[in-house]
């Protein structure tokens, strides 16, 4: 390994992970705008080595960080400065691999280029929703590539979007403390929540950004510089308080748990009660980027990543199975 290389790996970050519809492959996203594929499949064996750990292919997806990876069927979506790419998951591995398409978002002005923080797939209409430093979520509609709605309302950066597909409803958190809630049908805004204006989540030495979120049906966990809070969302108000001090910068629901990691070397596990159940141990001191791997019961596995090039792999969610290394 030449010494540029293991200066990069020294600096790197990895921001975004994403499985492939077969569930075997994983790849992951970092701050040099680089692409990196693992084969699970190699790595979860029994006769693994270190080498079944390590990137079957690793190709310069973007010229800045990548902020976040998504998919469909057939393709790998990534995007971190103002351009979306799609990848052929077949070609991934392929040596000279290249975009299957590329489309850029709109911006305000020609003078800037605001990065995508987050991409969500909406399966009902066939349509990608992308928000970022527009300070808009722009809805693009896969088939054609066409951007075919923006929804406007937020006054600073958009860093992470949901979905509730029953209610064909997008919820949005941004830096200027709000929660959105957005009708996809008509592209009207539904709620507003100011989360850092209740006093039981406020931490105004930290700020008011809201950096994660996650929905359930009726129910949404958000956190970041207020306190992590779980909030029932026809009534509007914050139901539990989570007793975590760190800003939180990844959360999901899973199965009767609330999973959530961020500015410290563990991954929570909350009841939606407020009860820390578990602090598991990672590698990375910072964590931006939790995914499980649903789609395959064989490789089922829960990966974190953050500061630092290794992901670390969990086969049972209570602890660390193995790292993979981003080389």
């Amino acid at each position: 390994m030449d010494f540029g290389r293991s200066l990069e790996l020294l600096h790197m970050t990895v921001f975004s992970q994403c499985f492939s519809p077969c569930g075997k492959y994983l790849a992951v996203g970092n701050n040099l705008g680089q692409i990196g594929v693992f084969s699970l499949s190699s790595a979860l064996s029994s006769e693994a080595k270190e080498q079944n750990k390590e990137p079957a292919a690793v190709f310069q997806a973007h010229a800045g960080p990548i902020y976040c990876l998504s998919s469909t069927e057939r393709h790998l979506i990534s995007a971190g400065d103002n351009e979306v790419k799609g990848w052929l998951w077949t070609d991934l591995c392929k040596k000279g691999c290249v975009a299957s398409w590329s489309r850029v978002a709109p911006s305000r002005n020609n003078l800037e280029t605001p990065e995508i923080n987050s991409l969500v797939l909406n399966p009902m209409d066939n349509s990608l929703l992308l928000g970022g430093g527009s300070c808009h979520i722009h809805v693009m509609d896969l088939e054609t590539g066409a951007f075919t709605m923006a929804l406007q309302g937020h006054e600073d950066y958009i860093h992470c979007l949901a979905l509730r597909q029953q209610q064909r409803e997008c919820v949005s958190g941004s830096e200027d403390g709000s929660v959105r809630l957005w009708d996809l049908r008509n592209g009207s805004q539904t709620h507003k929540i100011e989360v850092y204006k209740y006093e039981e989540c406020a931490r105004p030495q930290y700020g008011k950004w809201i950096s994660c979120l996650a929905t359930d049906s009726d129910w949404m966990v958000c956190g970041g510089g207020p306190m992590l809070s779980l909030w029932h969302l026809r009534s509007v108000t914050p139901t539990t308080i989570f007793p975590i001090q760190d800003s939180q910068q990844q959360v999901m629901f899973y199965q009767d748990l609330i999973l959530c990691a961020g500015q410290a070397p563990h991954i929570n596990h909350c009841q939606i009660n407020g009860e820390i159940r578990a602090q598991i141990p990672c590698t990375p001191c910072s964590i931006y980027s939790l995914c499980i791997n649903e789609t395959s019961q064989e490789n089922k596995v829960l990966t974190a990543a953050g500061s630092g090039s290794k992901i670390d792999v969990f086969t049972n969610f209570r602890y660390r199975a193995f790292s993979l290394t981003f080389t």
